[in-house]
């Protein structure tokens, strides 16, 4: 019998959601944040907290306990704070998240929180099984929503959650959520941040836009000040539906054969300004806690599952264009998108201090429409339909944009450069016994960005690698059983620095890597028997040139946390 990757990841998820019983629950107010503890059974991650000014600082709730059990739109509302050292300008703005589900039954969901119109948190869930009430924290750096909050905003919070009964199953886990602002004074050991001047969110309160196909495109019109001297981009597209596992796919025509999704195992944002290509986003491997086998992320999560960062695209080049007083278009797709990608983002724009109105043009541009993969099939197939053999797909995007702004500081010339490549190879063994796809898979996004003002020079450089390695294994064995053995890696790196001139000014270096492995076993009817040889863990370490450092360790056994070592990056 030809065994159905589709069908197994169906089967897998089924499994671990009837395993999983007990009542609804009632509201709870959640800790803050989770303390990891050896011997706990419940979702945490080595992520770090977002540091602190050592300054005084006061908090803005957004909501308490909101309850999501349908697909309604949730509404809030935001108002600045009042105190005399509360009412900025800020040093920092922190956002703080605590979620809890409700034991019982319930899919990972995607929540999204937005505010004046952009986003402000854009996550996915734990799922419960059990007796495993998941509770997890998240905190993410808002500083630069700075402009949003210094007057009433209305806000919206999204979190599509099914409650009920659906083919003889009651999905009965309730989530709940917690959301506060933490504003931080400024002093003389912490001055004001430097924030951007507007903040424009792409998708509005409304929420997401779905990415359909290829030839989907997200567009909004906009006319901007006339004083734009820098522009960014931050943005984020979630693989959802048959994309939710883009790095499984294969060539179209592969297909069948080789029973994954068609498309090729290649994405990427593109992003446009009036139509003219602007950037490039590579796309993070995000597997979320239902992915694959809901036991591999149990108790720790993938990387970034639960709270996504969004990539920033350096749009600085266009800003005497977009400063002209013409409306202009941004506009987001995802190469080879399938069904589909969830697109959020926020263009920050910063202004002249001094003129009202700048000018300036794009002055070179090498960036091309469209990337151009190459695929190498080494894939042989027989008469019965079995196929063995390996998929190479690469791709290779080097551009360089240039453009200049008058400011009141005199000409002010930037160069963005990115060198962008992707490589994969997976390896398959499609017969009546196995079916086994192993994928070796790496994203590296290389750039820089150089400004001339005055002639001093300044550069940013960003090094983002995304490793990722999946083997997958679903097969029949000789006593008429089934099993499917899952191992996963995933990684994070971030490399940063800035040099004025020929003198380097700061450099950071930040890894997050999370390892899991899991075994399904199901018995002659495809009924779900159990899971052995669950392990993982996580290592989360960050470190800079000022002698911050941070580092944490975690491990799980049989979905216990088992270890927790803190420091040892940091000897």
């Amino acid at each position: 019998m030809k065994l159905n990757r589709g069908f197994s990841f169906l089967l897998l998820a089924l499994g671990a959601l009837l395993a999983a019983t007990g009542p609804v629950a009632t509201a709870q107010v959640m800790p803050s944040p989770v303390i990891p503890v050896v011997g706990g059974i419940t979702t945490v991650s080595a992520d770090p907290t977002v540091p602190r000014p050592d300054a005084d600082h006061c908090t803005v709730n957004l909501f308490t306990n909101m309850e999501f059990a349908d697909f309604n739109t949730k509404n809030f509302t935001f108002t600045p704070p009042a105190p005399k050292y509360c009412s900025g300008p800020w040093s920092k703005v922190v956002l703080r998240v605590d979620f809890t589900v409700t034991k019982g039954r319930q899919y990972d969901r995607t929540a999204q929180f937005y505010l004046g119109g952009a986003i402000l948190y854009f996550g996915t869930t734990a799922e419960p099984r059990g007796n495993v009430i998941p509770f997890w924290h998240v905190e993410s750096d808002v500083t630069d929503l700075a402009p949003l909050l210094t007057t009433p905003q209305a806000g919206t919070a999204l979190l599509g959650n099914f409650v009920g009964v659906y083919n003889g199953v009651d999905y009965n886990g309730i989530i709940y959520a917690n959301a506060n602002l933490d504003f931080y004074a400024t002093d003389a050991k912490n001055p004001p941040a430097v924030v951007p001047n507007q903040v424009i969110g792409l998708t509005g309160n409304g929420g997401s836009y779905a990415l359909n196909n290829p030839n989907s495109v997200y567009t909004q019109s906009l006319t901007l000040p006339k004083n734009v001297i820098g522009a960014y981009l931050d943005v984020v597209a979630q693989s959802q539906s048959a994309d939710e596992f883009w790095y499984t796919c294969v060539p179209s025509a592969l297909s069948t054969v080789l029973e994954s999704c068609g498309d090729t195992a290649f994405r990427e944002t593109e992003i446009t300004i009036d139509g003219t290509p602007a950037g490039v986003a590579p796309v993070y491997p995000w597997v979320f806690t239902g992915g694959i086998d809901p036991f591999l992320w149990e108790p720790i999560p993938g990387v970034q599952t639960l709270n996504f960062k969004p990539f920033r695209v350096d749009l600085t080049p266009f800003a005497g264009q977009l400063s002209n007083g013409k409306t202009h278009t941004v506009g987001v797709q995802v190469y080879n998108a399938d069904s589909y990608f969830s697109l959020t983002g926020n263009l920050l724009l910063y202004t002249d201090p001094v003129l009202t109105e700048v000018t300036g043009k794009v002055t070179g541009n090498t960036l091309t429409a469209e990337p151009t993969p190459e695929i190498v099939n080494n894939i042989t197939s027989d008469g019965n339909g079995d196929a063995y053999g390996s998929v190479v797909t690469r791709s290779n995007r080097s551009y360089k944009i240039t453009g200049n702004v008058t400011t009141s500081l005199g000409l002010k010339e930037t160069v963005v450069s990115q060198d962008v490549t992707f490589n994969q190879t997976a390896i398959f063994t499609v017969d009546a016994a196995e079916d086994l796809q192993d994928i070796t898979q790496s994203t590296t996004a290389y750039g820089g960005t150089t400004t001339y003002v005055g002639g001093v020079a300044t550069s940013q450089f960003s090094t983002f690698s995304y490793p990722f390695t999946l083997n997958y294994g679903f097969t029949s064995n000789p006593d008429g059983t089934y099993s499917q053995t899952t191992q996963a890696s995933q990684k994070w790196l971030y490399n940063y620095s800035q040099v004025q001139g020929s003198e380097a000014q700061y450099k950071s270096t930040t890894s997050n890597s999370v390892t899991a492995e899991d075994t399904l076993n199901y018995d002659a009817n495809f009924n779900f028997t159990g899971n052995t040889g669950t392990k993982s863990s996580q290592t989360y370490n960050s470190l800079d040139s000022e002698g911050n450092c941070y580092s944490r360790t975690l491990t799980a056994a049989n979905l216990k946390l088992t270890g927790v070592t803190d420091g040892a990056a940091c000897q």
